[in-house]
């Protein structure tokens, strides 16, 4: 046999070349301990996905929405004092809206449920979180600081934690309550409005919560008093891992009903 055969022919121990579908597979797709990546990842994202169905179905944290910045107010209260939206920071605060001349059964009033709820706040858990209550008038010609005052007490509220709010100025309860709160009313004539009644909770970071108008939630009590102890519970509990499982019910839309 010739050298230039020698040199040319291949030797019966040397493995064949691999084909390059395999060697781009090989690539692609490399060994982990045994198993392909792929398939690892395939597995994670399988459980990542049942875990989150588990999540939405069964709800095992319920939150409420954040709906939008309550808006910032300097009004006055029943006795002619000074107040501002930031004096109920790291509180909840339940709102209404009305005017002292709305008389029902012709004119419908939340104050009953407002008074029912705070009779019954101590009912639910709010983790030690203050629970304060605020009505503010849009009648303000009308609903001075001291007709506001009487009303409170023709209503037998209780002014430690329940607060009748005016203004001097028309426009500010206008831009508090009409644009700031988003509360429908609009005035036919003196001492005649048309509204929409409605009561709205305010978290500790002046987030709304709840809006009770029967169009989102209806106005009912035993409803607000679970809702104040929903939200106290995300403020008590929604910190350092616990966190991410409420950022998840807020993602999910996992709402209280």
């Amino acid at each position: 046999m010739s050298n230039t055969e020698n040199a040319t022919s291949p030797s019966s121990d040397v493995a064949p070349a691999p084909e390059i579908e395999e060697i781009q597979e090989r690539q692609l797709l490399p060994n982990f301990g045994g198993l392909r990546l792929i398939y690892i990842v395939y597995a994670f994202f399988g459980v990542l996905l049942a875990l989150t169905a588990a999540f939405i179905i069964y709800k095992p944290i319920k939150v409420l929405p954040r709906v939008r910045l309550a808006p910032g107010f300097i009004l006055t209260n029943q006795d002619g004092e000074s107040m501002n939206n930031e004096q109920f920071r790291g509180k909840l605060t339940l709102y209404n809206f009305t005017y002292t001349r709305c008389q029902p059964p012709e004119c419908k009033q939340l104050d009953s449920i407002m008074k029912e709820v705070q009779n019954r706040v101590s009912e639910v858990e709010t983790y030690d979180l203050p629970v304060e209550f605020v009505t503010i008038t849009f009648d303000p010609e009308h609903d001075t600081p001291e007709v506001m005052k009487a009303y409170a007490e023709e209503i037998g509220a209780d002014t430690s934690a329940w607060h009748f709010l005016t203004s001097d100025d028309p426009q500010q309860i206008r831009r508090v309550v009409g644009t700031g709160f988003q509360v429908y009313y609009k005035e036919n004539g003196p001492g005649d409005f048309e509204f929409i009644p409605t009561m709205i909770l305010v978290d500790g970071w002046g987030i709304v919560r709840g809006i009770y108008n029967g169009r989102i939630y209806g106005a009912d009590p035993d409803r607000i008093l679970s809702h104040l102890n929903v939200v106290a519970s995300e403020a008590a509990f929604s910190k350092g891992a616990n966190r991410a499982g409420y950022e998840a019910a807020h993602l999910f839309l996992c709402f209280a009903d």
